[in-house]
């Protein structure tokens, strides 16, 4: 049907496309796929694996089928991933049947991107939290392209992955299957223009379905100002005994480092490495160590082979940039001492002050025992978990689950993985 724009240009958030659409929904047979289980992060599987025609397609219906209805009818649902390659075309799809499933309104990060952290924060916090939920399209630290690896997971109104009760439920619902739910009138939004595009029967009608493409940043950066003292980074950047280098290594983390690193913080363009995001990552492998992000690693002297006087600190984020390593002049630090050197100076954070201080650490059980140390100088309550998030998330929900509150809570992993509940 027609569209009909109404208002701004082409950078606008306020743009608003309106188009005459079928709601019709259509009943496409299938038949089961084998090995559709989610492990400990979504489903992760090769990217032709996800391109066979109702691979997606049916774990997007097992997913929704195993769901209570009434949390998808006319809700808010996030749908975004690392832009890693098929990511666009999976947005389409998902948006299509959600509309089928009677979703009101999907947020998509422009480009289709959302690191894993800014889509948990996108879920919590924008519009008070109204999303019930978010589909991640990553591999994580995965290669990316049409010969590597593609993943999707849910996140749930929390921000949090989803638990083991729902992915057992989505697999056991994939091998029943016989059809899958689809509005296939629905055309392909351009994802690279913010703005609403709704869907109406009629011209003027009310719209039975929004996709909405946000700017990726702004929530997250929103809610790190309030975490980290902005200007006090920022006066410790300008110094002349200081410099920083950050490697995105073609993930999604590009435009977050942009946004804060350069646009707040002051740090130079030339300081930010591989911030363009890549569909094959650039033919890398988006994994935050010293064996992939190699020039890092050589910027930094920590493999011999630095001409020059080495900048004083550097990182480098993953994938889906919820990995992030962090090193100094030619001082590798290591995730288990990472996480014990952030919760060591926690008091440091105005959110921590603001919150009363940290009531309890936690790491996965591969991680050493630095972080015990810590917890037992501090006089915390330290908790080894299985690896896998959603165990922390168990930790930070712990005053929902009939536990007592041990938020505000500092939790690490032994790949690079620090977080909280804030």
């Amino acid at each position: 049907g027609p569209s009909v724009v109404r208002g701004g240009d082409s950078s606008d958030a306020s743009r608003l496309v309106e188009t005459v659409v079928s709601r019709q929904l259509s009943a496409v047979p299938t038949s089961p796929f084998e090995g559709q289980k989610p492990g400990t992060s979504g489903l992760r599987k090769k990217t032709s694996v996800f391109m066979q025609p109702g691979y997606l397609e049916n774990f997007i219906q097992g997913l929704f089928d195993s769901l209570p209805p009434e949390e998808l009818r006319g809700a808010t649902l996030v749908v975004s991933g690392d832009g890693r390659y098929y990511n666009s075309a999976a947005i389409h799809i998902i948006c299509k049947m959600a509309a089928a499933r009677g979703v009101a309104r999907v947020w998509v990060g422009r480009d289709g991107l959302l690191s894993t952290p800014a889509a948990s924060c996108v879920i919590r916090e924008r519009e008070g939290g109204v999303a019930c939920g978010g589909i991640l399209l990553t591999a994580s630290h995965n290669p990316g392209g049409p010969e590597n690896d593609f993943g999707i997971k849910y996140n749930v109104r929390n921000g949090g992955p989803a638990l083991e009760s729902l992915t057992d439920a989505v697999y056991k619902r994939t091998l029943e299957l016989t059809e899958y739910t689809i509005c296939a009138g629905i055309p392909d939004v351009d994802l690279s223009r913010e703005g609403r595009y709704v869907f109406c029967e009629a011209a003027g009608a009310a719209p039975f379905f929004e996709i909405q493409v946000i700017d990726p940043t702004e929530d997250y950066v929103k809610l790190m100002s309030s975490l980290f003292d902005f200007d006090a980074i920022r006066s410790l950047l300008a110094r002349p005994d200081m410099s920083f280098v950050f490697d995105a290594m073609h993930g999604v983390a590009g435009p977050y480092a942009r946004a804060i690193f350069a646009e707040i913080l002051g740090v130079p363009q030339d300081a930010l490495l591989n911030c363009e995001p890549s569909e094959d990552f650039n033919g890398g492998h988006p994994d935050p160590n010293l064996t992939y992000a190699a020039a890092l690693a050589t910027l930094m002297g920590l493999n011999g082979q630095t001409p020059d006087e080495p900048p004083v600190i550097g990182a480098a984020a993953d994938g889906d940039a919820d990995r992030n390593m962090i090193v100094g002049r030619r001082f590798f630090v290591t995730p288990s001492d990472s996480v014990a050197v952030i919760a060591a100076h926690a008091d440091a954070l105005p959110w921590l002050s603001r919150a009363g201080g940290l009531k309890a650490l936690a790491r996965s059980m591969p991680t050493s025992g630095a972080l015990d140390r810590v917890a037992s100088q501090l006089g915390l309550p330290l908790f080894e978990t299985p690896t896998g998030w959603k165990y922390f998330g168990n930790l930070m929900d712990s005053h929902l689950l009939g536990g007592q509150n041990l938020s505000p809570l500092l939790c690490g992993e032994e790949s690079f993985g620090t977080g909280s509940p804030h």
